[in-house]
């Protein structure tokens, strides 16, 4: 060969030196012969970034090729061809080798990987796959006309293996590389397993069947291919048969962990259980395990659920009535399956066999452990979401080839039925009479789901696999699991006894059973188990709820010091239960005073107003005796004025509702300043630090909100300091915000952004760095100063971080901001394309989003795109807008387009509504000072003055905008 690229590249009589000329010469060998256009040349060799000249550099390094390898490259009008015969390149005569049939002389033409100096280069990716897929194709050939030929096969082999007097290598070895180099390759096992039984060898060769039978089930969910299955039969000629497992009916899906960590356990332990809830699949895991074992004398699988005598069901399957006798000398595995119903039976017939035959395995299916000595236990949980919606999915298709199920459809549905594999593929075969709304709508009667006609009665349906594990319980066991039907989302013992007086044995016997679970310190139950459990217990549910009101309370207190993030976990872990609490107690005002704090510290505003709404409806307009204080949170968060118990109240909630309820119920901008004025002065003497530094945070949000700016920071600096001094980390989170807030609002983006990264940890802490708190107050916040503040690689760093935070929290409306922010780092760092893209993009989302926010939106849209639409856009979102800072962004927004007198006008209107003198902001200042040049001091300092005095600035900014 005069060329060679099957390998590091080959000359003849050449020594080619430098990458680039080698890849040169590896693309031009891929078509010998052929013009290979320049432009072509310059893509494939330079794919990520052409070089300033790329012609130039072509001809360059076509000369360098040309001095270290004469001869070989003529040039074309178009570029440049390698000029020598097709069959001159090892490549190609490989290929015509191959089609010729001579295998042999094919393979000896390989010395490496193919296009080796041109493997990192997209062009080479292709050429390079189909040369090794032929490679191993011609591979498997030659090694299957070696094995039928007689040259190297058990003839040619010693009795022990080794390898022919000649000294060939041996074939087997060889196939156990190549099925080790390449485990879901079918030819090469079929080959190794023909080469093993050949040798006698049969036990072997099964077992690789087997093993690559469970990979490709895994890993790709198909069936072996004729071949395997030739191979496979016939390593099974006159093979006896030591298994009455049954063949797998439906593919076997989600619990390939489960399986390995069985393998393993059957390794070191004689007697395995698998224990778990009726319908999590214990007795497919067992047989799929049992099958997955190499085991030389039998695996039997033994059912119990029809049986009533242990001893005579295994017998039975032994065709023995001498256990002893038969199984002694002997290794194998017995399934004893369904073993509940008989577990004192199972229980001794288990441990009497393992003492007597020392080389028994047995692997157990039960809902409870058999609790003898040399147990060890597998839970089989319910799937997580990802598998368990790879099994429905499956099952699905099977039903109903024709549908298109989304995965999120398949998830919901998963989750709705806890990830139960019976509950899974019953409600997956419905789908054969009905679309996937309907099945959904159905999910509240899961208990009917019916299976298939040979399904056995216990599983038949989800209410008869219940059914079954109900009838083992004793009546207290019955009386305790109904009682606990009144906890959502679990609980600590602690809350158990108190609530239902169970002891602790009974659930210690329910957790055997498998119809509860432990997690952490937690009691939980599945849904389920609960729908079928469930029933009205009027004195339960309230004694469930005088226990969490009273949790409620004593938390309360500790929320508001160092320890507030351990109570938060409590109230965390209890929140289905305190949700549950409030609905069903007699005093719902009681339990709701003390969720107010954690609600708002937790920014759950939505579920405050919500939750409030629903007591006042049950409540009604007069507050019950002592309940004054709350019924008056609940009235001012619906927009009442505070009433004399709030406005007294030195609550956390009720300070936290003049600002949170004043505002939402839109009242004047004095009297909500005013009102949180008289409250932080009524309390500056309060003796509680906490409760000062609380009331000038209310008042410093408040102040801001309505423009006194430097009020504000008066306010807030001080209650940072004793917020600190405490430990609550959400008031310092809040302050610190604030303040940023403040500092954004002079254009001091400085020290914004120092502000704005202090509560970086603070707000971690409380909500998790992934969360809308965490993300909103922290990496998309900073990265939005960043920039502003031209630090552009920091802004792309925090932007990154706050773009994978939103995907992950998959909030939409987060991730529309985020792509907002983006944009506009994309236009101050010169892509206008990008930016308009991703601003498109997010105002395309479907989802609602604050006005303030889409406002915005528009007014970086009109910096990268005609201005007139989206102004206009934005100036008609903040004309009912109540938010002075937002209004203020968007005038300033607008006046970039504006003539310098009216740009002046609203400049003037946004400091007036910022509430500062003049901004520090360096486009504002720019901005202003395009205005001052334009119209001099007096004219500007007018123009500034009439916008300042403009009650609607928005209005009168529509005007030019609309002229033609």
């Amino acid at each position: 060969m005069r060329v060679g690229i099957l390998g590091p590249l080959q000359v003849a009589g050449c020594a080619v030196g430098g990458a680039r000329v080698r890849a040169l010469l590896v693309r031009l060998a891929l078509d010998p012969g052929r013009v290979v256009t320049a432009d072509r040349l310059i893509d494939d060799l330079w794919p990520d970034e052409p070089p300033a000249h790329p012609m130039a550099a072509l001809q360059s390094l076509v000369s360098r090729a040309r001095r270290e390898a004469p001869g070989l490259i003529a040039s074309h009008p178009a570029g440049y061809v390698l000029d020598v015969p097709p069959d001159e390149v090892d490549a190609w005569a490989f290929e015509r080798l191959v089609r010729a049939g001579d295998v042999h002389g094919a393979l000896a033409l390989w010395r490496g990987t193919a296009l080796a100096d041109a493997y990192e280069l997209p062009f080479a990716t292709a050429p390079a796959a189909r040369l090794e897929e032929l490679r191993l194709t011609a591979l498997a050939t030659r090694i299957a006309t070696d094995l039928t030929a007689g040259d190297r096969t058990a003839t040619d082999l010693t009795a022990d293996g080794g390898a022919a007097a000649e000294g060939r290598p041996d074939l087997v070895a060889e196939l156990e590389e190549l099925v080790a180099a390449h485990p879901l390759r079918e030819p090469f096992h079929a080959l190794l397993i023909r080469a093993l039984a050949a040798r006698g060898r049969r036990a072997e060769a099964l077992d690789v069947f087997e093993r690559i039978r469970a990979a490709l089930a895994d890993e790709l969910g198909v069936d072996p291919g004729p071949e395997l299955r030739e191979a496979h039969l016939e390593a099974l000629k006159d093979a006896e048969p030591k298994t009455n497992l049954p063949a797998r009916l439906t593919s076997f899906v989600g619990r390939s962990e489960d399986i390995s960590r069985l393998n393993g356990l059957l390794d070191r332990a004689r007697l395995v259980t698998l224990v778990g809830p009726g319908g999590a699949g214990k007795t497919r895991l067992a047989v799929e395990a049992a099958a997955n074992l190499k085991v030389p004398d039998g695996v039997w699988l033994v059912e119990l659920a029809a049986v009533t005598d242990v001893r005579a069901a295994v017998e039975s399957v032994l065709r023995t009535t001498d256990l002893t006798r038969a199984l002694r000398g002997t290794a194998p595995l017995i399934v004893l399956d369904n073993c509940e119903h008989l577990i004192e039976d199972a229980a001794k017939i288990a441990r009497w066999l393992l003492s007597e035959v020392g080389g028994l395995r047995i692997l157990a299916t039960s809902r409870e452990p058999l609790d003898i000595p040399g147990e060890t236990l597998h839970q089989v949980l319910p799937l997580p979401e990802e598998k368990a919606a790879e099994l429905f999915m499956d099952r699905a298709a099977a039903a109903r080839p024709a549908l298109r199920l989304r995965r999120e459809e398949a998830t919901r549905i998963c989750r709705e039925l806890d990830g139960i594999p019976l509950a899974i593929e019953l409600a997956a075969a419905r789908l054969r009479t009905m679309p996937v709304s309907v099945l959904v709508e159905q999910l509240g009667d899961r208990l009917a789901f019916r299976g298939g006609r040979t399904s056995e009665p216990r599983h038949r349906t989800l209410r008869a696999v219940i059914d079954w594990s109900w009838n083992l319980l004793s009546e207290r066991e019955r009386d305790l699991l109904r009682g606990l039907t009144v906890f959502s989302g679990g609980a600590t013992y602690e809350a158990i006894s108190q609530v239902c007086g169970g002891e602790l044995d009974l659930l210690s016997s329910l957790v055997d059973k498998s119809l509860i679970q432990i997690s952490g310190d937690r009691y939980t139950m599945l849904e389920t188990i609960r729908q079928y459990a469930a029933a009205d217990l009027p004195e339960l549910r309230l004694a469930h709820a005088r226990y969490y009101t009273e949790l409620a309370e004593t938390a309360e207190p500790h929320l508001r010091t160092g320890d507030q993030l351990t109570w938060l976990t409590v109230l965390d872990a209890e929140r289905g239960n305190l949700d549950a609490a409030l609905r069903h107690t007699d005093d719902p005002l009681r339990l709701i005073l003390p969720r107010f704090w954690p609600w708002i510290m937790r920014g759950r505003q939505r579920e405050i107003l919500q939750q409030a709404e629903a007591v006042l409806r049950r409540v009604g307009d007069v507050p019950p005796p002592g309940r004054a204080l709350a019924h008056g949170i609940c009235q001012v968060l619906m927009g009442a004025e505070p009433t004399q118990a709030v406005l007294e109240s030195d609550h956390p909630a009720a300070l936290n509702s003049w600002a949170m309820g004043a505002m939402s119920g839109g009242a004047p901008p004095a009297d909500v300043v005013d009102l949180t004025d008289r409250a932080a002065e009524r309390l500056r003497d309060h003796p509680d630090l906490w409760t000062r530094s609380a009331a000038l945070l209310a008042a410093g949000i408040v102040r801001f909100e309505y423009g006194a700016v430097a009020g504000a920071e008066d306010l807030l600096k001080p209650a940072v300091e004793g917020l600190r001094v405490t430990g609550d980390r959400w008031g310092q989170w809040a302050g610190l915000f604030w303040l940023s807030l403040a500092a954004e609002n002079r254009g001091d983006f400085a020290a914004a952004v120092a502000l704005a990264e202090e509560p970086e940890r603070l707000a971690a802490e409380l909500t998790g760095p992934d969360t809308p708190m965490g993300v909103m107050t922290f990496s998309l916040r900073v990265g939005q100063l960043k920039g502003r503040a031209g630090d552009h690689t920091g802004a792309a760093a925090a932007l990154e971080q706050a773009w994978a935070a939103a995907v992950r929290s998959e909030d939409r409306a987060i991730v529309a901001r985020v792509m907002h922010a983006r944009a506009e780092l994309a236009r101050r760092t010169g892509r206008p394309e990008e930016a308009a893209r991703l601003l498109e993009a997010a105002l395309g989302l479907d989802v609602e989003l604050p006005a303030q926010a889409r406002a915005f939106m528009y007014v970086e849209l009109a910096r990268v795109r005609e201005p007139g639409e989206p102004l206009r856009r934005a100036l008609e979102l903040m004309a009912t807008c109540s938010d002075r800072t937002a209004r203020a962004t968007v005038l300033e927004g607008v006046a970039e387009h504006l003539e310098p007198a009216v740009a002046a006008e609203l400049l003037g209107a946004a400091r007036a509504l910022r509430g500062i003198d003049e901004s520090a902001d360096p486009h504002v200042h720019e901005l202003a000072g395009r205005c001052l040049a334009a119209l001099g001091e007096d004219g500007y300092r007018a123009a500034s003055a009439r916008g300042a005095s403009m009650p609607n600035p928005e209005r009168y900014a529509l005007r030019p905008l609309s002229s033609p």
